[in-house]
């Protein structure tokens, strides 16, 4: 069931137009990849998701019903570019801002404690934000996003600026607020971490939602056929296009060393798994066969680059 949707949401700046007709589903309890080139349009929806800004025509529809103002406060927006107050102490802003969404004070510095020992932050509450490391202003900023509990929480680039120990930290704290019920937005380039913690994903490229769904049915759609096979040299002097040459397969890559030969293959149509596994089983001494099903990473470039190719 949806928990967020919007409808043929269209946003035009003077004269350029930022999204048409989007239309994605996030899914409740569900992590939504919302991907796209720098300037496809992922930062405008957001921020009418966020009611920042409003939409020439189209619906957001949140819980069940058109969005309205007061829907912000079950939002929780961690924006790629950090906007805490830098003179301000630590715990004093986190505190102002959980009260601006609805937590009492008493209900804010208790969460906030909760928070700041679970991150090891408890020294700095008392320091100015910009005494702290760019690191640690992060994880204030996601304390401050989360805090308040909200049942929509959108993550944008929410790993950057973090070491890697760090980012792991966010990353399981992300799959803890999933697994704990929260509706999660995650906008990023990272195409590994969509293939970590996403469920689904929506494509935007130049204003339109060119691909929606989930992440592993998106994989298994775009496989080529190829796939990738590892085995012993062979002791006779018998050539590889010889010994590969077959009606199951075209040969596509072949390296050797002293050991083994690795090769890419090409299916042909109509052909089944069992038959090139058969025939490799009986030539040679297999070491590995596994199908290449392509990653995010190359579906979002060869997505992209099609559509742009064809404008």
């Amino acid at each position: 069931m949806s928990f967020l949707e919007t409808q043929n949401i269209v946003k035009n700046y003077s004269n350029h137009r930022a999204l048409e007709n989007v239309s994605i589903q996030v899914n409740e309890g569900k992590i939504y990849g919302l991907l796209g080139p720098n300037g496809a349009g992922k930062s405008t929806l957001i921020r009418i998701i966020n009611r920042i800004s409003v939409a020439d025509s189209g619906k957001v529809i949140f819980d069940g019903h058109e969005m309205r103002d007061d829907d912000v406060r079950n939002i929780g927006y961690l924006p790629e570019e950090r906007g805490l107050y830098k003179k301000m102490k630590v715990a004093e802003q986190a505190i102002y801002l959980a009260q601006l969404r609805g937590l009492s004070k008493q209900d804010a510095r208790k969460r906030l404690a909760y928070w700041f020992d679970k991150f090891d932050i408890c020294a700095w509450a008392d320091k100015k934000l910009e005494e702290l490391s760019k690191g640690m202003q992060q994880k204030v900023q996601f304390i401050i996003t989360v805090m308040h509990q909200p049942r929509f929480l959108i993550f944008d680039e929410p790993f950057s600026g973090f070491d890697p120990v760090n980012a792991q930290l966010i990353r399981n704290e992300i799959m803890e607020l999933k697994k704990q019920g929260s509706t999660i937005m995650f906008s990023t380039h990272n195409m590994a971490s969509v293939e970590e913690i996403c469920d689904e994903i929506g494509l935007i490229n130049q204003s339109k939602l060119v691909l929606q769904g989930k992440v592993d049915e998106i994989r298994e759609s775009h496989r080529q056929g190829l796939y990738q096979v590892k085995v012993r040299r062979p002791i006779s002097g018998e050539n590889h296009q010889a010994l590969l040459a077959s009606q199951f397969y075209q040969l596509e890559n072949f390296h050797e060393n002293d050991l083994y030969w690795n090769f890419s293959l090409k299916k042909n149509a109509d052909c089944d798994n069992v038959s090139i596994f058969s025939e490799l089983s009986q030539k040679f001494d297999l070491i590995s066969f596994e199908e290449s099903i392509p990653n995010m990473n190359d579906i979002f470039i060869q997505t992209v680059q099609k559509l742009n190719t064809h404008e």
